[in-house]
């Protein structure tokens, strides 16, 4: 039996505004870890004993300027993964879809905690587990995002099952290895460590990035003119990490880079988290949509007159 759901536009772009909202929280605590300003502020949740939110902006500079800011985006990005959770449990009918609208509210309160015991704790785990969540519940909510766009709800086009089983299988496996990538240079980055794996797993993201695009841009078909947009995006966010990737190296863990401005350091290093943070969420979606645009086993409808017929 159908069900019917109605597209909303505010929905989906308040889940927009959500996932936008907390690459800035990420490029923010980037530039928090890339000038050591994690402990610029000794206490928490209160700011030198102020309310977080009364804290004086004149008093905001330096590393606390970093930290603090670090704190009210990330109080921002609550309040608006409060309201997404309201949105989708009011507008939306699709039960799974208000169950990832509760872990996103989930996983943004218990990173806040994380982040609160990395400062009172004093203890760089919680940073890096901090810094690991942050980027899988980016990719959750940009997950959410497409889920409440317009391109979920059109028809799905049919491809070969053998074709489509591969191309899943291999866009599943790329998104993996970038979280595993983005885990290991948050290692790299708090404790100076297993740079060995990070180039490990740096050498299997691009080999998987380039077979993936390879596989989709040889499908001709539906899907492939669905993809292949993602697929040189994807490309491109590989080529510039690589470059960002190499500039880091010779900034922080050379002689070389005591020749760097600091100023200089700093973009390339927070630079290198952003994009691989979009690297993570491009290769997440695209991996949704390569499952949604290959599974024809349920229709649905366009969604040019609102209301649409879903599973």
């Amino acid at each position: 039996m159908k069900q019917h759901a109605r597209y909303s536009p505010w929905l989906h772009r308040l889940a927009y505004l959500t996932a936008g909202a907390t690459f800035l929280l990420i490029v923010i605590g980037g530039i928090v870890t890339s000038t050591d300003s994690g402990l610029a502020v000794p206490d928490w949740p209160t700011t030198f004993g102020y309310n977080m939110f009364l804290y004086p902006l004149s008093e905001m500079v330096g590393g606390i300027l970093y930290e603090h800011s670090h704190r009210l985006m990330g109080s921002l990005v609550g309040i608006l993964t409060v309201g997404l959770l309201v949105f989708l449990w009011a507008k939306d009918s699709r039960k799974w879809l208000k169950w990832l609208g509760l872990i996103a509210l989930i996983a943004v309160v218990v990173q806040g905690v994380l982040g609160g015991l990395r400062v009172t704790q004093i203890n760089r785990n919680f940073a890096i587990v901090h810094a690991c969540l942050a980027q899988a519940f980016f990719a959750l909510l940009c997950g959410i995002a497409w889920f409440t766009s317009r391109g979920w709800w059109q028809e799905k086009p049919a491809a070969p099952i053998a074709a489509a089983q591969k191309l899943k299988r291999l866009s599943l496996i790329t998104t993996c290895l970038i979280y595993v990538q983005l885990i290991f240079g948050a290692v790299l980055r708090h404790t100076g460590s297993r740079l060995d794996m990070h180039l490990l797993f740096a050498f299997l993201v691009t080999l998987h990035i380039f077979l993936l695009a390879r596989r989709v841009l040889g499908t001709n078909d539906e899907t492939q003119r669905s993809a292949s947009s993602m697929v040189f995006g994807l490309l491109g966010l590989l080529a510039v990490q690589l470059m960002l990737g190499t500039g880091a190296f010779f900034a922080r863990l050379t002689a070389f880079g005591e020749t760097f401005a600091t100023g200089l350091t700093v973009t390339i290093t927070t630079a290198h988290v952003a994009v691989g943070a979009l690297m993570l969420v491009s290769s997440f979606v695209l991996t949704l949509k390569i499952y949604r645009f290959t599974d024809a086993s349920v229709p649905v409808n366009t969604p040019a007159s609102g209301t649409l017929a879903t599973e």
